[in-house]
């Protein structure tokens, strides 16, 4: 306990950052005590969306839809960009800070509560104190991104009336497991019997698969249950008893949203008795949908383009995009990362797109050092017309590259939300470059 009690947002921050000796601290049963004690519960329908990538994608396309068809929306995702209070988006605004702190009092008196204090990591105080929130905004609609796994994650305490899970791949490894079979197992924690659950990689593990049996949970399978459609120009979804065609394609971009988009859909009209939404609201939803970070390109000279992509799969995803962008006569890439991610595989997938390299320092004890980032690229790197530099921060990466670039070429930075974050704490740039001479 501290001495005295914590007045302002970073204040609490702080206090839950000291209260437990690890980050992460698998398991329930903590969490679910004090939510108990709580009395944290919700009366309307709870969609929970985990998955290696495209959560944050898939809850922000779901709550663009539900608030276009006129629902009161909560949706819980993390980490941040830039401010904590863009976790909780309340009908699409984040959250005031005043009514986390109150949230976060909350969340501290009922964990000392009867001289039985509890232990919280970081991660399960904030989110009880983001559910409170949530449950006491008179909402038709919760929407919760998953932050590790699943099956252990703090938000798994609330039952899902739907589960999403987006994409299976390797990451978080050393908690989740080296397997994708073995990390599908962690995502299908979320299931519930009799609710269903839209399963969107069109290759799920068998574990995934399994779990939906075994918890009699209704499964709705990309390729099976769902199908997508599409051409240049629009898109169609068909699935059990609803078809949708015609479509303009979703406001974030890259090939891999309209799996997310799909998952969306087969979710909705899973839920379609509960929660009834028009055909424009799905249009408009997708129109207008906007996630910073996520494929973000920013129109300047020269283009920017924001990424969190910082596993291999998602390095593979950003490279297929990137080169779909057409010819830039340089690409430079801002690149920093939390140490326990696969890097020489997400550098393996870039590298051949990008032409100078800017490997970033990061704020946190997690984040791999610039310098390591560096030898790594340059233990793996055939080519010859690549260079690198180390950088102190993302924004003076992103100077650097800058200051070299022509107004033709393409900055792109990404990994770690920290890295994004770093170069969105002011507002999101407008890149203007010197005109170079001809050499």
């Amino acid at each position: 306990m501290t001495t005295s009690t914590p007045q302002t947002l970073q204040d609490w921050l702080d206090h839950c950052e000291r209260l437990h000796p690890s980050t992460i601290d698998m398991g329930l049963d903590r969490v679910h005590t004090v939510a108990r004690r709580m009395g944290i519960a919700f009366n309307c329908p709870v969609i929970t969306v985990a998955g290696t990538n495209g959560k944050g994608s898939t809850c922000a396309m779901l709550e663009s839809i539900l608030m276009q068809a006129g629902y009161r929306t909560g949706t819980y995702t993390s980490p941040h960009l830039v401010n904590f209070e863009e976790r909780l988006r309340l009908n699409g605004e984040a959250v005031k800070a005043a009514d986390l702190v109150a949230a976060l009092s909350r969340v501290e008196i009922a964990r000392v509560q009867d001289h039985d204090v509890i232990s919280l990591t970081y991660f399960e105080f904030t989110t009880l104190a983001i559910l409170d929130v949530m449950r006491n905004s008179k909402l038709e609609v919760v929407i919760l991104e998953v932050g590790l796994g699943g099956r252990l994650d703090a938000v798994n305490i609330i039952d899902a009336d739907c589960a999403i899970i987006t994409s299976i791949d390797l990451d978080h490894t050393a908690l989740l497991g080296k397997t994708r079979e073995a990390i599908g197992y962690e995502k299908a924690g979320i299931m519930r019997t009799g609710k269903p659950v839209v399963v969107s990689d069109p290759l799920p593990p068998q574990t995934v698969l399994d779990r939906a049996l075994e918890v009699g949970a209704d499964l709705w399978r990309v390729g099976v249950d769902f199908n997508v459609t599409g051409d240049k120009q629009q898109w169609g979804w068909a699935g059990r008893g609803r078809r949708y065609s015609g479509m303009a394609y979703p406001a974030l971009r890259g090939a891999n949203q309209l799996v997310n988009a799909a998952g969306v859909l087969a979710a909705l009209t899973a839920l379609r008795e509960r929660l009834p939404i028009t055909a424009q609201a799905v249009r408009n939803g997708f129109a207008f949908v906007d996630l910073p970070g996520r494929f973000q390109i920013v129109p300047g000279q020269p283009n920017l383009v924001l990424d969190v992509a910082h596993n291999p799969h998602a390095a593979a995803a950003l490279a297929a995009n990137l080169d779909a962008m057409g010819f830039f006569p340089t690409t430079h890439a801002v690149f920093g990362a939390m140490a326990d991610k696969d890097i020489a595989a997400v550098l393996a997938r870039l590298n051949p797109i990008v032409d100078k390299w800017y490997f970033t320092n990061l704020p946190t004890e997690r984040a791999a050092r610039a310098t390591d980032l560096m030898a790594q690229w340059q233990a793996a790197n055939t080519r010859k017309d690549c260079s690198a530099e180390v950088c102190v921060d993302p924004e003076s990466a992103l100077q650097a590259a800058l200051a070299v670039a022509d107004p033709a070429d393409r900055i792109v930075v990404f990994g770690s939300f920290l890295t994004v974050g770093g170069v969105l704490k002011d507002g999101v740039p407008q890149l203007q470059a010197k005109h170079l001479p001809n050499s």
